[in-house]
């Protein structure tokens, strides 16, 4: 039942980390959008494991096959179905929680709650679903583009080392310059550092990806519960490992007084803009025309290769520790995430409001 996320650009993803595939269904899309495979094919890239020694060395290709929605090159208006075979499962890698519960992670959850769990490398609640979703996003990001819409996120933080610039003082075409996706390649540099120090200590650590949307048209959102920044919030959150959302001042705005933190209306260029963007493009849960910014943090990743107590199915207590190939920090590949499910939200709103014709 919760297996779907939005409306009218809606998609439907299905798989687990060890089963034969996984992918997504993407109903919405509007007819007549032309789908750059390779553009697809390149997102994915950017979310695949292995890409470097701060990531998990699993080796998934992640090669997209559209098996319907598509002809000669060009959204038909029917469900696009999205398939990506695993290639690289080490279900052995698994075999000794096989009725153990991970510190932290799904396994003591699903086994309650369905009272049966696919223990390789976590099945349903694995982040390897979350390809399903870059794909149908780049699909989204290509809709977007059309629109004048564009989406980009970077990692602004990893532990304590956390870049102070505002986003309008970076360049983030940068962003992919390196392998921890930050666009400031100084600061980049000693994060890559500090995760490789912890990957090598069998731990592992978390970080904060920022997202700034430009381009969005006055009026995406709806009230009162289908608030555009609650829409966001909930698309971030859905992410495996997201402990935190915030958007515009976010928790700092709680120091301001009403009188710094309103954001004043001007006219320039015969429009109404703001002077200030506290308010992150976002008010009374509708978007202002402003540039829309957020934070997404990521707790450290839950497998690490250390002894932890915890308990097994018959309530014993036991001992268990990572196996296997694991992101000792997910925010690098974590980038890609976020960007395609901001896509996913604005691509839905943006439905809502008018139909596109292309």
């Amino acid at each position: 039942m919760s297996n779907s996320f939005g409306k009218i650009f809606r998609i439907t993803t299905f798989g687990e980390s060890h089963g034969a595939a996984i992918g997504a269904i993407l109903e919405g899309c509007p007819a007549g959008l032309e789908i750059d495979i390779e553009y697809i094919q390149k997102e994915l890239d950017r979310r695949k494991p292995g890409q470097s020694k701060i990531t998990t060395q699993r080796q998934e290709g992640d090669k997209v096959e559209i098996l319907s929605g598509i002809f000669e090159g060009k959204a038909t208006g029917t469900p696009i179905s999205i398939v990506i075979y695993n290639e690289d499962q080490k279900s052995k890698d698994y075999a000794h929680i096989a009725d153990k519960f991970r510190p932290s992670h799904a396994d003591y959850t699903y086994h309650e709650k369905y009272g049966i769990r696919d223990y390789r490398g976590g099945g349903r609640s694995s982040a390897r679903e979350t390809a399903a979703r870059v794909a149908a996003g780049a699909i989204a990001k290509l809709l977007l583009k059309k629109l004048g819409v564009s989406i980009n996120a970077y990692v602004s933080q990893v532990g304590a080392i956390k870049l102070e610039k505002n986003y309008k003082e970076l360049n983030l075409e940068n962003t992919e310059n390196n392998i921890v996706r930050c666009p400031d390649d100084k600061l980049a540099e000693k994060m890559i550092a500090f995760i490789d120090d912890v990957r090598k200590n069998q731990d592992t650590v978390g970080g904060i990806v920022s997202c700034v949307i430009q381009g969005t048209p006055v009026g995406l959102g709806e009230p009162v519960f289908d608030k555009l920044h609650a829409e966001l919030g909930k698309a971030m959150l859905s992410i495996n490992a997201v402990k935190g959302f915030e958007y515009g001042s976010g928790f700092e705005g709680i120091e301001m007084k009403g009188s710094e933190h309103n954001d004043p209306f001007l006219i320039k260029n015969g429009k109404v803009t703001t002077s200030t963007n506290y308010s992150g493009g976002v008010q009374g849960g509708i978007s202002n025309g402003e540039d829309i910014y957020f934070r997404v943090a990521f707790k450290p990743v839950a497998t690490i290769m250390k002894d932890q107590a915890s308990v097994n199915e018959k309530g014993e207590a036991v001992t268990v520790s990572g196996k296997g190939r694991h992101d000792p920090c997910v925010v690098p590949r974590a980038v890609p995430i976020v960007e395609s499910m901001a896509a996913l939200v604005i691509a839905d709103f943006y439905l809502r409001n008018k139909s596109v014709k292309l």
